[in-house]
């Protein structure tokens, strides 16, 4: 039985499909940029839909506007690396870390995963000598995304969210205009992944949890404090909150006469 049991074990793992090969940290970190994105190993499909273990996706609470384009971003650190949690300010991040970030278009903006073209995919690597950026621009086939340091413009047609054909002049960024966005004091550095832009909720296994304690449950950040309850930040939230008129703080009793039933009913819930 137990011969058996082996046999079977030996089989399942032949047929067993291998495992990725890890992030490239050595290319991440080598003086000279690599040519393509696939270099990095970031992705573990040409076409950069699957990322590679060591990937964390995030969202900003406060994204910017980018032509329509949709975004997504994740995170790599090496392993066993921690980023250190700041109040204020972009988080310290160790060498090595990465952050990726693609721009896509849906063929329509009312229907966002679906036929999504990517557009370009920027890095922003943290190497010994500072931060460096690098971009990416994908070729028609969606098959292949190389390196652009001069820029680029693509043009993209996609159906607008009142069912209109939008005709897009894309602008990929040279990197002196990388640099103009993502600089402080004049060095260039990250400026989204702050406490205030990733003290959200985001999907992790399918359920939403606060990205702050993922990170910190995963390993990936120290020092961050333990995120209020949900219920809790949405009635400090609309305790906050105030009349557009400028009156003051929200109570509870003029609230009753000057609210919808339904934020009465929330109001009320938090009180």
């Amino acid at each position: 039985m137990r011969r058996l049991a082996a046999l079977l074990a030996a089989v399942l793992m032949l047929g067993a499909a291998p495992r990725p090969a890890p992030v490239a940290l050595d290319v991440l970190l080598a003086e000279t940029p690599a040519p393509s994105l696939d270099a990095y190993r970031l992705f573990t499909d040409p076409g950069a839909r699957s990322a590679n273990a060591g990937l964390t996706p995030y969202a900003l609470n406060t994204p910017l506007f980018s032509d329509h384009a949709e975004k997504s971003r994740f995170l790599f650190l090496p392993p066993g690396a921690k980023a250190a949690y700041k109040p204020t300010g972009v988080f310290d991040f160790p060498v090595g870390a990465t952050l990726v970030k693609t721009f896509a278009y849906p063929a329509d903006l009312r229907k966002p995963v679906d036929h999504v073209r990517f557009i370009e995919t920027r890095l922003l690597i943290h190497k010994a000598s500072g931060w460096v950026a690098l971009t990416y621009v994908w070729n028609d086939e969606q098959t292949k995304a190389v390196l652009k340091r001069a820029g680029a413009r693509i043009e993209v047609s996609v159906i607008d969210k009142a069912g209109q054909p939008l005709a897009i002049d894309y602008a990929v960024p040279n990197f002196n205009q990388c640099k103009e966005c993502h600089s402080l004091s004049g060095v260039l550095a990250p400026i989204g992944p702050k406490a205030r832009n990733l003290n959200g909720d985001l999907a992790y296994g399918g359920k939403p949890e606060n990205q702050l304690a993922h990170w910190t449950k995963i390993g990936l950040l120290t020092g961050a404090p333990r995120p209020a309850p949900r219920r809790a930040r949405r009635c400090g939230a609309m305790r906050r909150s105030r009349w557009p008129t400028g009156r003051g703080p929200i109570s509870t009793a003029t609230a009753a006469t000057a609210t919808t039933p339904r934020a009465w009913r929330a109001i009320r819930a938090c009180s």
